[in-house]
Order: C-alpha cells, then structure tokens, then sequence
C-alpha cells in the first residue's frame, strides 16, 4: 500500500513519506494513519444534507494524516484542495488498494428491476464455471461460496468500501466479479475509474427522481455503466433500454432480443422454457418462480456467454441455481411449497400472491408483517391485499421500531377484517413454526417482508435475523 507522499503526488501536492492505514469520508471512522475526504452532502429534497468540511477538525483529532477538501483551507496536515472531492474519494481509493479493478474481468449490473436477481444469477454462472468469483449486490458480498455482510442498506456502497472488496476479490483468487450498480453510485462516482467487460441494462422505469431531477438525467447516469463496457447487454422491450439495442457490440434480450424465451412453462417447481440465443436454440430448467424471472435470466445467460460459457455450463447452472436470497426464494416444494420473499408494500405483495396462486394446490398462506415508523397505509394495504388474494393470513412482527406492535398488528386486523381468515402471532419465529404447524399437502406458505435482511428491529434494538435459515430450521432442513 502507498505511503501518504505516494498517494498525494500524482495530484501535485507535497507529503511527508508516512504510513497510511485508510482511506475515509466518513470522520467517525477516522483512526491513526487515515486520508479523510470531506465530502459534501447530496441536495434532497427531504433533508438538508451534511457536508464533510465541517468534520474535518474531528477527523484530525482522530489522527488524520492527511486532508482532502474542495475549500481553501490552513490545516495543521497536509491539505489538497480538489475541484470534486467525490471523484477524489474515488481515485486516492482506487490507488491505496493497488487499483483492484484492473486485475478483475468486471460485469456491471443496472436497472430499476430485476438487476439484484440478475447479478445473483450471474454471479452463480461464473462460479460454477470457473470458481471463485466475486459479488457486490443488494442481496450481499460472496467470495465464491463464502458470504460476507455488509453494513448499511447501500445497492453499492461508497468508493472506498468498492475498493476494499475489490482487493478481497483478488486476494481471494477472483478474477471476474459481478458488481450491481445503482444510479447513486454512478452520479456518485462510487464506481468511478471501473471497467467492465459486460454492461447490462434491465430496464428504466419512474423512480430515484429526488436524486435525479428528471427520466432524462435518471436514463443518462445508467447508461454511463454501458459506456463503460466493452459489451452491452440490454432489455429489447423496455421504452428506455430498446433506444440502446443499435449500439455496437450489444446483445439484447426480451420478446424481440437475440435472446429470446419461448414455450414457457410456470410450474410450482419453476420455469421451463426454450432459449433462442445467437449459441443456438437449448432448453433451460430454472427453480425460480415468476414468469418475469425468465427473463433475467436471459439477461444473465447472454452476459456470461459471453464469458465464454458453453450452453451445456449455463444449462447445468441454472438448474442447480439455489435462488436470491430472500427473493421469491424456494426454500421446499413438497408435502407444502414454502417460499420467502421480500414485498413489504401491498402492491409488492399482491405481485408475489399473484404470482403463486396459479401454481398452488392447496391453500395460499402469507406470514407477514409491517414496519413501524412508516406511512400507516402501508400496513392497512398489506391487510386489504392478504385479505383479497390470500387464503389465510398471519401477521406477525416487522420492524416495529419504537411503534407499539400491538397497534400496528391491529391495524393490519381490522384492514383484513375477517377473523377465522387470519391470526395475530407477534413474535416472528413463533409466527414461522405456527404456519409450518398448520399446513397441510399442496399448501403454498409464503413469509414476507424480511427477505435477505439481516437484522429484526424491535425498539431500539437491532436483532441478528435470518429469514431464510430460520424457515430452514423450523422444517428441519
């Protein structure tokens, strides 16, 4: 790792030859030895936001060995003034860790949906053919097989925390990583001075609007991950992504796409369908429910061909493809189909109950709750919604913060309004061994709201929590 006279002198200034330890933009995370980067805030409209310049004494009574900053400042350290201490946070990250990114064959992921679920299925492409590979994504880190937690609710954290897994990835053996890559860390520069050898664009629809100001300047940060790439690989169906299809060296997939799926079958176990592909025609067996998810897979498929994968690689992958954690997850399909989810909204959880009923032979049960300190509407549309497309409901706790539980499982109550279709189970492991106890063959039990969180919110407290492990455990897997 450089030392601070290293690091500094591509960028003009003068600095004492000293051991730096870290790179940061975050003061309260400043020890002996650390770069500290001050940061402006991001202007939203909710909130004024912080800006670093004002932690910079803080950061050096931390033992900050070097300041950067875009003001003109006198400081005890020495000092670089830049003209974007975001792009700065970036390229000084990039330096300390060895530039990481240049000794990995990179594959970005971007999109208002479907990019998480993409990202996972490509990761599981190349580490089952050429393991390990890294991935960065909202659903978690994997080095290969193994499973790192990652701090914070970010799709992509900030520059130095890139960098850092990065470097892990190759210290690990990697040499390709799938990053998901949100329109945050592109204007952000989280991910700047990163290339990749596969770009792929899910789709673009209304949201982030608060960051962005408008669809147009939204569209133009996603696309720079294309620009970014040597190949592209793009929704043919979406209104944004198809104005992308006559790009050079681009793949598109959908129903008018190079690739293509065709004769899809939706089964309890999953999806069958037959791939139209520019490797030829081949069909795919894939254990994920949802029509939709055929369609990243397709995106995933056309990225990691070209990686090199043969189609009887991908073929083999997909069928043996454990899921997204906590997303439309299948944890058993017989005697009863048990699945976990993340929809936490009505709308999200009348488009998962929407999705099982036509598969389900039995009963269709939901396990879910509401968060506190939200818009109470949403925990009175989760009740309407369970009540309309579920057969039963139990509700039970969700991050109820400092909310009593007992008022919003009262509200979700009164919203579903019939009693002999619904139960009030508060604690949530109780509520998962209730629902196992009662089902019956064919059933479909559904436990949402959690999905791949880590954490169970009661008070004040931030529990360690496992939603797919502890359904596992309460069948006995």
């Amino acid at each position: 790792m450089p030392d601070l006279k290293e690091l500094l002198s591509p960028f003009g200034l003068a600095a004492p030859a000293l051991e730096v330890r870290g790179i940061t933009h975050d003061s309260r995370q400043v020890e002996p030895g650390y770069v500290f980067v001050a940061v402006p805030g991001v202007p939203l409209p909710s909130r004024k936001p912080l800006d670093g310049h004002d932690f910079i004494h803080e950061a050096i009574r931390r033992g900050a060995v070097a300041v950067v900053g875009t003001r003109q400042l006198e400081l005890p350290v020495p000092y670089l003034r830049v003209e974007d201490s975001r792009a700065a946070l970036a390229d000084l990250s990039a330096a300390f860790f060895g530039y990481p990114g240049r000794r990995l064959e990179l594959f970005g992921v971007t999109g208002s949906k479907g990019k998480t679920t993409v990202a996972v299925l490509l990761h599981h492409l190349l580490q089952s053919a050429e393991p390990p590979a890294g991935r960065l994504s909202t659903v978690g880190v994997r080095v290969g097989e193994e499973e790192l937690l990652l701090p914070g609710h970010f799709t992509t954290p900030e520059a130095p925390a890139v960098q850092a897994l990065l470097h892990r990835f190759v210290q690990a053996g990697c040499r390709r990583a799938v990053l998901e890559v949100s329109s945050h860390a592109l204007a952000l520069e989280r991910v700047r001075g990163l290339t990749y050898a596969v770009g792929v664009f899910t789709n673009l629809y209304e949201d982030h609007l608060d960051l962005h100001g408008s669809m147009e300047r939204y569209f133009a940060e996603k696309r720079k991950l294309l620009e970014r790439s040597s190949f592209a690989v793009v929704n043919s169906d979406n209104p944004w992504t198809k104005t992308l299809a006559q790009r050079p060296q681009t793949w598109t997939y959908g129903r008018a796409g190079h690739w293509r799926a065709e004769r899809l079958r939706e089964e309890a176990g999953g999806l069958r369908f037959m791939v139209v592909s520019p490797l030829g025609r081949f069909p795919v067996e894939l254990p994920m429910l949802g029509r939709f998810n055929a369609e990243n897979a397709l995106a995933a498929m056309a990225a990691a061909a070209r990686a090199g994968l043969s189609v009887e690689k991908m073929q083999e992958a997909l069928a043996s493809f454990p899921g997204v954690p906590g997303r439309m997850q299948l944890i058993q399909q017989e005697p009863f189909r048990v699945v976990v989810d993340f929809a936490h909204t009505g709308a999200s959880l009348e488009a998962v109950l929407r999705t099982l009923r036509p598969t389900t032979r039995g009963r269709l049960v939901v396990v879910i709750g509401a968060a506190g300190n939200q818009d109470p509407s949403r925990r009175t549309g989760i009740g309407q919604v369970a009540a309309q497309l579920a057969d039963y409901a139990i509700f039970t706790e969700e991050d109820h913060r400092n909310e009593p539980l007992e008022a919003i499982l009262k509200a979700m109550a009164e919203a579903h309004g019939d009693p002999k279709r619904h139960a009030l189970v508060p604690d949530r492991r109780t509520a998962i061994h209730y629902a196992i106890a009662q089902a019956q063959p064919g059933d479909t039990l559904l436990f949402s709201g959690k999905g791949h969180e880590r954490t169970l919110e009661r008070g004040d407290q931030a529990l360690p929590w496992n939603e797919v492990e502890e359904v596992r455990r309460a069948l006995g897997l």
